[in-house]
């Protein structure tokens, strides 16, 4: 849903290929045989997952490092049924593999994702609004699966993110835009109310005044503006953008995965209540990580000055 046609799915037709991939190759590593992909200009060997996706690519990058990629540019990546599917598919393959530790979240061509498809949106004008309410729900939930992976998440907004679109980046831990991209949650100028945990997760990132600001106007901000907003923590250069964020997923993949476990854990919905709060998970929270094998491999790194080499236990 965006600010103008240029910038939704409203009117595009689905696409008829019932495959969206990157050919042969691609399918064959869907079949789950190890396979060499190319992931910001790297290719690497990974066993691919034993689920079938549509508009959307599951890729392995690195050791640690999963990529989920919307793969729908005709639609600008505008969320249709068979990659809201697909999505639950990934999201439920990666809960799973305990082998990940960090996850990137990007979108196929100018685009991150249009948010949801108006077509379907306004498919239904006579339904009623319990029906209609019932399949919101399934939509919000199904998207926002996300955020149920103990893992670092990460979006990178490679373009245009917009209504229920900028939700699913909202929903990742960290947020990195490509200059250039312009972010926002029009509802309003289509006539709707937010969706998708718009009115929570927007105030969490960037402070109430600055949510009412954007969902009020229903203005669309470049990311030089989302920068300063908080809404992204990084801008960085197109040519080279999912390289970088990619380098920084390997660097979040290299870590303790038992305590960056925790420490999300620690930062969910804002963090803690209060002050005290804080300090009863600490003491709580630090000291099983100071019970781990982990913890004395990172100080034998350290003093070997060396990397360490985590195993999660």
């Amino acid at each position: 849903m965006g600010e103008d046609p240029s910038e939704s799915g409203a009117g595009a037709a689905e696409p008829t290929r019932p495959y969206d991939t990157r050919g042969a190759d691609a399918r064959e590593a869907h079949r789950g045989v190890v396979n060499r992909v190319t992931a910001g200009g790297r290719g690497h060997e990974y066993v691919a997952p034993m689920v079938d996706l549509t508009h959307l690519r599951l890729e392995r990058p690195s050791d640690g490092v999963a990529l989920l990629v919307l793969d729908n540019p005709d639609q600008r990546n505008a969320m249709s049924d068979r990659m809201t599917a697909s999505w639950v598919a990934a999201v439920d393959e990666l809960a799973g593999d305990r082998s990940v530790r960090a996850v990137v979240v990007t979108g196929q061509g100018s685009a991150f994702c249009s948010g949801g498809d108006t077509s379907w949106i306004a498919s239904e004008p006579d339904a009623s609004v319990d029906h209609l309410r019932t399949r919101m729900m399934a939509f919000y939930r199904a998207w926002l699966s996300i955020r149920r992976l103990e893992v670092p998440t990460i979006a990178a907004v490679n373009g245009a993110a917009i209504g229920a679109g900028l939700c699913l980046a909202l929903a990742c831990d960290i947020r990195y835009a490509a200059a250039g991209a312009r972010l926002g949650a029009p509802f309003v100028k289509l006539g709707m109310h937010a969706g998708m945990a718009g009115t929570y997760l927007l105030p969490n990132v960037v402070g109430e005044a600055a949510a009412r600001d954007l969902l009020l106007t229903g203005r669309v901000v470049d990311a030089d503006e989302a920068l300063r907003l908080g809404l992204v923590s990084r801008v960085l250069e197109p040519a080279s953008f999912l390289d970088d964020v990619l380098e920084t997923a390997a660097r979040v993949a290299a870590t303790a995965p038992i305590a960056s476990r925790l420490t999300k854990l620690a930062l969910l919905d804002g963090g803690h209540a209060d002050f005290e709060s804080c300090l009863q998970w600490e003491a709580m929270a630090q000291p099983i990580t100071l019970a781990t094998e982990d913890l004395q491999e990172g100080v034998r790194a350290s003093r070997e000055k060396r990397a360490p080499v985590f195993t999660g236990r």
